[in-house]
């Protein structure tokens, strides 16, 4: 991938000018370049010389005629979607999926696999490059057709460097995936924290998309929230925005992974409910869990505390609901700091949906406030199981089409 380009410069102006081009063609799906000059406010030569250039390195192509407006019919144009794929990875805290997509966000393929037991940084760079390899390999049969890979890496990522500074799942720090990946694929490489990625990809093809100010809630193995303000991604001095998981819920609850007691990702986690269903139990409260796992309470996970739910079990609809609670909690500090438009909700627990969003509707009436509370629409994603992956490929994509994201060294990966 070439430098980026100073904007000031005439080269960097022209590389922005290709860029705010794109992305008007990709918004608009079919347009003309006379259309493309009244958006952009770029003279209609500088529109034609390089919409020019974009059709020569075969990103953008001439279609169907639009209506006469009293002379000749114009000639559309739009994004050539098919003709290029990006990959987009999630690097999750248990194994890696990747998928290739087209420019307009269709899947064409997706692999996942595990890691090593404890692996060491470079056994995980190897299991990454692998995975992208095969995906690209699956997906198309011109190397020169990949136009970029997007990494959603859990944990805490230095984005501009594209860095792991620490994946605590994984007990692994400093990690130079970008430069690795770089080196292996000759390609350019986005990273960025698995959550923050995700709230990307829901600003593009998700719940998100057109909505200046939400913030996506996920909960998994850990908790975190990606935040969208005035349509740009929040990071925060250090990288850290967006920790909601590790803010305290109750100061004597159980211990966090962190280190500190009570915070919502010890309370919600998969880990929490099973543990919180394992009590009752153990207290003697009647459960067909015990059933479900023939006696050993280990084996509880949150799949079944569903399906329990769904037969009327009491053990599992209270676990179920008092999660919703302390989600309420999290959510509604959320709102009263942030004042979003739209939360987004995602993972696993909200396949569970039917027993925790009363509970948390109303815990967030009670504690929000008022004004922030009505203005605010609660809803669960609906990118589904490839969230992240999807998210990841979509920074790719914002390089690509927004204005500010592109250098003319990508270019030269689609002559």
């Amino acid at each position: 991938m070439g430098e980026p380009i100073p904007v000031g410069s005439f080269q960097g102006m022209k590389s922005l000018n290709k860029s705010a081009i794109l992305n008007v063609v990709r918004e608009h799906g079919l347009i003309s370049r006379a259309e493309i000059a009244k958006l952009t406010k770029l003279t209609p030569p500088t529109v034609t010389n390089l919409v020019g250039e974009l059709i020569d390195a075969k990103l953008v192509v001439e279609t169907d005629l639009g209506e006469s407006t009293g002379g000749r019919k114009p000639i559309l144009l739009r994004i050539n979607s098919s003709a290029f794929r990006v990959v987009g990875v999630y690097a999750g805290p248990k194994k890696v999926k990747a998928v290739a997509a087209t420019l307009d966000g269709n899947l064409v393929t997706q692999l996942e696999a595990k890691y090593e037991v404890n692996p060491t940084s470079e056994q995980f760079l190897e299991t990454l490059a692998d995975v992208i390899e095969k995906v690209i390999e699956r997906a198309t049969p011109n190397m020169e057709a990949v136009l970029g890979i997007g990494v959603g890496m859990h944990g805490l990522v230095d984005s501009q460097e594209g860095i792991s500074i620490f994946a605590p799942h994984l007990n692994l720090r400093n990690i130079a995936i970008k430069a690795y990946l770089e080196r292996k694929f000759n390609l350019p490489v986005e990273v960025e924290n698995d959550i923050r990625a995700q709230a990307i990809g829901e600003s593009w093809f998700g719940q998100g998309k057109c909505v200046s100010n939400f913030i996506l809630f996920r909960v998994g193995t850990g908790v975190g929230a990606g935040i969208i303000l005035d349509h740009q991604l929040y990071r925060g001095a250090s990288y850290t925005a967006g920790e909601i998981g590790h803010t305290t819920i109750d100061i004597n609850g159980p211990k966090c992974s962190c280190g500190n007691y009570g915070c919502l990702e010890s309370m919600v986690g998969g880990t929490a409910l099973a543990l919180r269903a394992q009590h009752a139990i153990r207290l003697g409260k009647s459960s067909i869990l015990e059933d479900m796992v023939k006696g050993n309470l280990e084996l509880i996970d949150g799949k079944m505390l569903y399906l329990a739910a769904q037969q009327e079990d009491q053990v599992a609809i209270e676990v179920l609901e008092d999660t919703g609670r302390y989600l309420g909690i999290g959510i509604a500090n959320l709102i009263n700091s942030l004042n979003p438009s739209l939360i987004i909700l995602s993972g696993g627990v909200f396949g569970s949906a039917d027993f925790i969003m009363e509970s948390l509707r109303k815990t967030v009436e009670r504690r929000a406030l008022e004004k922030p509370a009505q203005a605010v629409s609660i809803v669960i994603s609906e990118l589904g199981g490839n969230a992240i992956p999807i998210g990841a490929f979509t920074l790719v994509l914002k390089k690509i089409f927004t204005p500010t994201g592109l250098a003319d060294g990508l270019f030269e990966n689609t002559n």
